[in-house]
């Protein structure tokens, strides 16, 4: 059983940074799809960043394109966001989220990803 745990949330003042982990066990495939995604409750869910496992390719929402940073270990086993000059419109509970790529290197931040992690809470103030 698949199993993906977030760490690095926090509350921090706007103009800071912050970096998020997300720690996978037990999938079987290292070139899946890897995501960051967040929610602000009574807002849906937008998709962050999102990488494919198995290469460097990268994909941003425009609201943070040059702020935030989606990365990977050598291991495939661990995944970064840093987060850099943030907003308070970043403000979320942050997740982690993982699917298949089926050997496709696309890993968009459409919102058919499976596994998701519990979250991770970041706080922004202003």
């Amino acid at each position: 059983q698949g199993r993906l745990v977030e760490s690095g949330g926090g509350s921090v003042e706007a103009g800071g940074s912050l970096k998020l982990s997300c720690a996978a066990s037990g999938y079987r495939y290292s070139t899946d799809c890897m995501a960051w995604f967040r929610q602000v409750p009574g807002k849906e869910r937008e998709g962050v960043a999102s990488t494919w496992l198995g290469g460097s390719s990268s994909w941003y929402a425009d609201s943070v394109k040059g702020r935030f940073t989606i990365s990977q270990n050598g291991a495939k086993n661990m995944v970064f966001l840093q987060m850099d000059s943030l907003k308070s419109e970043d403000t979320a509970m942050y997740y982690c989220a993982r699917r298949r790529s089926f050997g496709s290197p696309t890993c968009d931040l459409t919102d058919d990803y499976n596994w998701w992690g519990q979250g991770t809470q970041v706080t922004v103030s202003s």
